[in-house]
């Protein structure tokens, strides 16, 4: 199937993006794509750095006659976020991802793509091993970790770099110049609570809510997409109202950059309620598919009898804990007043997991002002305390501050609108780039992200457009041949 990707133009960005996906690179895990890209600076014959924390720093001289123009960095992240569907078998820790082509996009079997931020990382490769293209001095910046705690950037070293510019290939609508972003941190609540036996003639039951739309959770927060962890909560809250369930596991969402598509508890419930129980969850699925009905038209509820758990959540926990992630805001939380159209502040609640008298809630929290992105987490940790929680906050961020006049800016926005004939999309975003992190230890580095049409990013729905890059391709190379002196 890679070959059919493989033929696309501009060939040589492609063939680097699949040479990329054979090689498995979870945040976390990216030893093998270090060296892979490591391997591929030193084939080119090119300085080829690897810094303590694993990221790749490769350096090319510029092309004849382009000698003085600035240096330019080319920033990408290799790693890439790990999400299937519940029916896919696949080991990512051991393949390379199975791609495809579907009319004007290029997608995976039912895995997420890695054009996130692979293309970029792609596009930089194809570039370090071109004989025909025009550009000064490039250095091309790999990070690892961009997806689960931004520990590559963080790691990155005053001194490494001698760019003035950089471009973050790292933005998912080819229309948009971004030129700010939002910081983030993780918020953590866990602990224990104690089993007991459940009273009474009991069976088992496996409650699946599945089929949500699922994405990433910065750049599509906006879009009222369904979380399954609040919507497996909203069913649970209303079933304990009326009959006498207990729980003995939740499993529920993933990384906490994607928006949960699933969730997956297992009850205890009496036998003479059974029927009338089954009625009310088809009835409650039923409600919230027709709530849902745009946004996650795949959405459903599943339920299949198991045999009883011999333990159960003690019942005065099992009542705290609805209450406590019924409370924890989920989505947008503030729109930024002084940017039309930009989310200011949100929460995903990414995981909320309880089995064998252990529990665990993940957030992660984003804004592009730290002082409403510390007050969101305070209010979410206070959530968890008083569940009686430890809770933690963890890998925070800084966001990115804009500088419309910066004169990388200027340029690109200039050569969009020559080249297309409207303007760009000069704007901040949701998401969390590294540009934020990187420009503390380089804080006279202009800075600037970009890139093709990506869609359904975080999740197995994920793909990228070819046409996109076929656009963004050769603005990229325009940008690099009217780089100023």
């Amino acid at each position: 199937m890679s070959e059919e990707v493989r033929n696309l133009e501009p060939k040589a960005l492609w063939n680097c993006f699949a040479d990329l996906n054979a090689v498995p690179r979870p945040s976390k895990k990216e030893e093998r794509v270090i060296v892979f890209v490591k391997n591929f600076g030193e084939s080119l014959n090119l300085d080829t750095y690897v810094d303590e924390v694993g990221n790749i720093i490769i350096k090319k001289p510029a092309t004849p006659g382009m000698e003085n123009r600035k240096t330019v960095c080319i920033q990408s992240h290799i790693d890439m976020v790990h999400q299937k569907n519940a029916d896919t078998v696949f080991d990512f820790d051991t393949q390379g991802i199975e791609m495809y082509v579907e009319g004007d996009w290029v997608k995976a079997k039912g895995t997420t793509l890695g054009a996130d931020n692979g293309i970029g990382a792609a596009s930089i490769m194809a570039l370090l091993a071109a004989t025909d293209i025009a550009h000064p001095a490039l250095e091309g910046l790999f990070t690892i970790d961009e997806e689960t705690g931004m520990t590559g950037a963080m790691g990155l070293k005053g001194g490494l770099l001698d760019a003035s510019i950089m471009l973050n290939l790292d933005t998912e609508d080819d229309h948009e110049l971004t030129i700010g972003c939002a910081g983030g941190v993780d918020v953590t609540g866990e602990g224990r609570y104690t089993e007991e036996s459940a009273i009474g003639d009991r069976v088992g039951l496996e409650v699946t809510l599945k089929g949500l739309s699922g994405g990433h959770s910065g750049m599509q927060i906006h879009e009222g997409l369904g979380n399954a962890n609040k919507l497996m909560n909203r069913l649970l809250y209303a079933l304990d109202s009326q009959f006498d369930i207990r729980i003995a596991s939740i499993e529920g969402g993933g990384l906490r950059n994607a928006i949960p598509r699933e969730s997956v508890v297992v009850l205890s419930v009496l036998a003479e309620e059974l029927e009338e129980l089954e009625e009310e969850i088809i009835g409650l699925a039923e409600m919230m598919i027709e709530e849902h009905d745009t946004t996650d038209p795949e959405m459903e509820v599943l339920i299949e009898e198991v045999d009883a758990p011999t333990q159960v959540m003690n019942k005065d926990f099992q009542f705290k804990l609805l209450r406590a992630v019924y409370a924890l805001p989920n989505g947008i939380y503030r729109m930024s007043p002084d940017m039309e159209g930009l989310v200011q502040t949100s929460n995903n609640v990414a995981r909320v997991t309880a089995a064998n008298g252990k529990y665990s809630m993940q957030c992660l929290t984003r804004s592009s002002v730290d002082t409403e992105k510390v007050d969101l987490a305070l209010n979410i940790q206070a959530i968890f305390e008083w569940l009686g929680a430890t809770s933690t906050m963890d890998g925070d961020y800084p966001g990115w501050e804009p500088k419309p006049e910066a004169a990388i800016v200027k340029l690109m926005d200039e050569l969009y609108q020559k080249q297309f004939g409207h303007k760009a999309d000069v704007s901040a975003c949701h998401a969390g780039l590294e540009c934020g992190i990187l420009g503390t230890n380089y804080p006279e580095m202009e800075m600037i992200s970009f890139g093709p049409n990506i869609r359904g990013a975080h999740s197995p729905d994920e793909c990228v457009q070819i046409s996109s890059v076929q656009k963004y391709w050769p603005f990229l190379l325009e940008t690099l041949k009217n780089i100023p002196m």
